[in-house]
C-alpha cells in the first residue's frame, strides 16, 4: 500500500538490477532460439516470388496468345507482353494495353529467361534463381515455370 505525503507517492519501489538482468537473458534466449528460424526464411521466400512472378507471366502470355493466336517468338521475347512486337509471327489482334504494364526482374534482380521452342512446351520460362547462371543447388538452383505449375 502506498502512502500520499504532501502530493507524492511513498513506499513504491523500482525494478532492481538483478530483476533487469534476468529479463535480458530470457530476451537474449528468445533472440537465440527465434532467429535462426526466421533468418533462414528470406531465401525461400524469394524462391515463392519468383514462382508467382512466373505464374502471372504466364497468364499474360496466355492472354496474348488468346488474341493472337500464337505466344511470342523467342526474338519477340517477353518485351512482346509490353509493347507491340515487330517481325515474325505478326500479332493479329495486339491488345493496345498491353498484357503487363512492364516484365519484372526475378527477386534477385536478373530477367526471366524466355524462348518459344514449339515443341512439347508452347514456351520456357525459366529464373536461373540467386547466381544468374544455369544450374545450381538450393537458392542458386533454376526455376523452371513448366516444374512449379
Amino acid at each position: 500500500m502506498t502512502k500520499m505525503t504532501n502530493g507524492k507517492r511513498t513506499g513504491q519501489r523500482g525494478f532492481t538490477l538483478i530483476e533487469i538482468m534476468v529479463v535480458m537473458v530470457i530476451l537474449g534466449l528468445l533472440v537465440a532460439i527465434v532467429a535462426p528460424n526466421i533468418m533462414g526464411r528470406g531465401d525461400q521466400a524469394k524462391i515463392t516470388i519468383a514462382e508467382t512472378q512466373m505464374n502471372n507471366i504466364a497468364n499474360a502470355l496466355d492472354l496474348y496468345r488468346l488474341d493472337n493466336s500464337h505466344y511470342p517468338s523467342t526474338q519477340q521475347g517477353l518485351e512482346a507482353l509490353v509493347t507491340e512486337p515487330s517481325g515474325s509471327p505478326e500479332p493479329r489482334n495486339w491488345n493496345p494495353d498491353g498484357y503487363m504494364k512492364s516484365v519484372p526482374e526475378d527477386p534477385w534482380g536478373n530477367p526471366f529467361e524466355y524462348s518459344s521452342p514449339g515443341a512439347e512446351a508452347p514456351y520456357d520460362l525459366i529464373s536461373f534463381g540467386a547466381d544468374g547462371q544455369q544450374g545450381g543447388d538450393d537458392d542458386n538452383a533454376d526455376i523452371n515455370f513448366w516444374d512449379i505449375k
